[in-house]
């Protein structure tokens, strides 16, 4: 009986010795890459799931295509360079590339041309240094219009694609 209740008691005293002691690192500062002082709490960042689209996310912003069209344009280069600082400057956010289309075409058509749009420009950001594991496409096709009205000027407006940020 004795040496259970000292076994007990050792086994007791093994698992509390492991409980880990808070570690006194400096972190990263979400936005901006500065180091903090260990113990200031962090805000994480929180994006709205329609992205670069809401047009509240300073830095990034949405880059149009034409019709029928996957290739970037001048307009769209200059967008994308900024967009490729904003995520180089905040180093622990992922972006997704969501490729749209407008309504004219099939859904099988659209979800293909919008998957060509988002890689295209996944491999332009990529060209000016951004790390491609921080970057996903995703194509929604037709099924997301900004503009859901029948004409040119929204379907200009549908042919896109937006930036949505993940935190890791």
């Amino acid at each position: 009986m004795f040496r259970k209740l000292i076994t007990t008691t050792l086994l007791v005293l093994a698992i509390a010795g492991c409980k880990s002691k808070p570690k006194n690192e400096v972190t990263e500062n979400v936005g901006t890459g500065t180091p903090t002082e260990p113990g200031i709490t962090q805000t994480p960042m929180e994006y709205g799931a329609e992205g670069s689209d809401s047009g509240k996310i300073p830095g990034l912003a949405t880059v149009n295509f034409d019709y029928d069209k996957s290739s970037i344009s001048a307009d769209a280069r200059k967008k994308l360079q900024g967009n490729a600082e904003w995520i180089k400057n905040n180093p622990r956010a992922k972006v997704q590339i969501e490729g749209h289309c407008d309504a004219r075409g099939s859904i099988e058509y659209n979800v293909a041309l919008g998957e060509r749009r988002a890689n295209a420009v996944k491999n332009y950001l990529t060209s000016l240094g951004v790390a491609s594991e921080r970057l996903s496409v995703i194509s929604y096709g037709k099924e997301k219009p900004v503009d859901p009205a029948d004409n040119d000027r929204a379907w200009a407006k549908n042919r896109r694609a937006n930036f949505v940020p993940v935190t890791q």
